[in-house]
C-alpha cells in the first residue's frame, strides 16, 4: 500500500545521531533547548517540502544560502536528543555525491548548470576551510539502505506503523524505523567488523562498517541512533515493508561467521543483496 503525500517524496533512507543538549556547545545548547520546548515541531515531511521547494524556481537552489536552524527532537531514557538538519551542509555533500556517480557532463548539466554547480563548490569550499571539523549528523541512501548501517541494530529496535489511507489523498504514511543506543551500535558494529575480519579478506562491506565507525566516533556517547526508512515507505507495498527484517538477517550471517559457518553466511548476505537490489532497479521503473 502506498499512501498519497502532499508533497513529491524522495525515495530515500537516513541514518541520523540524536545527541544530548551536553554534545553542544553555547549559544547553540541554549538554542535548541529552547527549540525542544516548542509544542511542535517540523518532522521529515517538513525537511522534505523545504528542500523540495528550493528546486523549483529557475535556476535552482541545490544550497540553501543560510544554515537551516531546524533539528529533529526525539528522547532517549527520558532526556531530549537532537539530530540538527544541517540542510546547507548536506546539500553540498549531496552535490559531491552526485558528481562522482558518474553522469555525463549532458546530464549533470540538465539537472543543475554548470554556473549554479560551479558557485555551490566555491562557496563550500570557503566554507569549509572555516569549519574543516564538520560532519554531519544525517546520512542518505537513495533507493535502497545501505546493508551496512543495519549491523547497527537488532530486530528488537524495530518499529512499524502502517500506513492509513484518508480523504482527498490525505493520510498517514507508513513508518519503518530502528532505533538503538549509541552504545548498542557501536558494540555490534565492532563485533560486525571482528567477525568479518576473522573470516574474510577486507572487501567493501568491512570498509563501509569502518567508514560508518569512525562517522559514530565523532558524537556522543549517549547519543541515540536511527534508521529511517524515510520516503522507501511510498515505493514499497505494505506487505514487504510488514515482513522486512534486514538486521535480523544481517545479525543471522554475522553470527554464522563468527561460529565459522561461510557457506550459510554467504546465503544470507546473497540473499540480503538481491533483495535490496530488486529494490534500487525500481528507479527505473516507469
Amino acid at each position: 500500500m502506498s499512501v498519497a503525500s502532499p508533497v513529491p517524496i524522495p525515495y530515500a533512507s537516513y541514518l541520523r545521531v540524536y545527541e544530548p543538549l551536553a554534545a553542544f556547545p553555547e549559544p547553540e545548547r541554549s538554542h535548541w533547548a529552547r527549540y525542544a520546548r516548542q509544542p511542535h515541531t517540523p518532522g521529515a515531511q517538513e525537511e522534505l517540502r523545504r528542500s523540495l521547494a528550493d528546486l523549483l524556481p529557475t535556476p535552482p537552489v541545490p544550497v540553501p544560502v543560510h544554515e537551516s536552524g531546524d533539528a529533529f527532537v526525539a528522547h532517549l531514557e527520558g532526556v531530549v536528543v537532537i539530530c540538527p538538519w544541517r540542510t546547507r551542509f548536506r546539500g553540498w555533500l549531496a552535490m559531491e555525491e552526485l558528481a562522482a556517480d558518474g553522469y555525463p557532463a549532458s546530464v549533470l548539466d540538465a539537472m543543475l548548470p554548470p554556473v549554479v554547480r560551479v558557485q555551490a563548490a566555491d562557496d563550500y569550499e570557503r566554507w569549509r576551510s572555516r569549519n574543516p571539523d564538520a560532519r554531519p549528523w544525517i546520512r542518505t541512501g537513495v533507493w535502497h539502505v545501505p546493508l551496512r548501517w543495519f549491523a547497527l541494530f537488532a530486530d528488537e529496535d524495530r518499529e512499524y506503523r502502517a500506513g492509513e489511507p484518508g480523504e482527498g489523498g490525505a493520510g498517514r504514511a507508513p513508518v519503518l524505523r530502528y532505533r538503538t543506543t549509541m552504545a548498542q551500535a557501536r558494540r555490534r558494529l565492532a563485533r560486525a567488523l571482528k567477525a568479518l575480519r576473522g573470516a574474510i579478506d577486507d572487501g567493501p562491506m568491512t570498509e563501509g562498517l569502518v567508514e560508518v565507525g569512525r562517522w559514530l566516533e565523532e558524537f556522543h556517547p549517549r547519543a541515540l541512533v536511527e534508521l529511517d526508512f524515510g520516503g522507501l515507505v511510498h515505493a514499497l507495498p505494505s506487505g514487504w515493508l510488514a515482513e522486512e527484517r534486514s538486521a535480523a538477517e544481517l545479525a543471522e550471517g554475522i553470527a554464522a561467521l563468527r561460529d565459522g559457518d561461510g557457506e550459510t553466511a554467504s546465503e544470507v548476505y546473497g540473499r540480503l543483496a538481491e533483495r535490496w537490489r530488486v529494490v534500487r532497479d525500481l528507479r527505473f521503473a516507469n
